[in-house]
């Protein structure tokens, strides 16, 4: 005896719901893509404008404007003020003043960005009242080092690397 096939039974009350339900999400899903977006536009804006301006991020606890040199190692020490530091100064192209410091551009290359990275590594943890910026311009263009912060940040470098804004 040959079993009998029978067909799937199509329950079309639960089938018009998942349909009615994915239809609504579908309908919906643009609007939420487009609420997200802005979102993100405006928080991209609102950290563009902070950059143009040199504000800093609100820190927790304000650090004076000195450099804690005991923040690093004596060897680290050593090699970020007498190596890092004279290095990059030689690979230095040139510098641009910004409201609330300072912007120092680079040759593009991976060894000077491997060199930034790790002063600025350092840098954040001797002087943690800068805001440390690395960015490459579009299309090859040159590495640029943002040195900003609060009021106050923009004359500390005056006076404590003024070799730096040598042009």
């Amino acid at each position: 005896m040959k079993p009998i096939r029978r067909r799937p039974v199509i329950r079309t009350r639960n089938w018009t719901m998942s349909t009615t339900f994915l239809g609504v999400l579908f309908a919906l899903l643009p609007m939420f893509m487009a609420a997200r977006a802005a979102s993100i536009r405006k928080a991209d804006d609102e950290s563009a404008a902070d950059q143009q301006q040199g504000e800093a991020r609100t820190p927790t606890a304000q650090t004076p404007f000195s450099c804690d040199r005991l923040a690093l190692t004596p060897e680290v020490r050593k090699r970020h003020f007498e190596e890092l530091g004279p290095m990059l100064l030689s690979l230095k192209k040139g510098v641009r003043e910004l409201p609330g410091g300072y912007a120092f551009e680079f040759p593009s290359d991976e060894r000077t960005f491997t060199l930034l990275t790790e002063w600025s590594n350092q840098e954040g943890l001797c002087c943690p009242f800068f805001d440390i910026d690395l960015r490459f311009d579009r299309e090859g263009g040159p590495l640029w080092l943002r040195l900003t912060g609060r009021p106050g940040t923009k004359d500390f470098i005056r006076v404590d690397a003024a070799k730096w804004l040598q042009r």
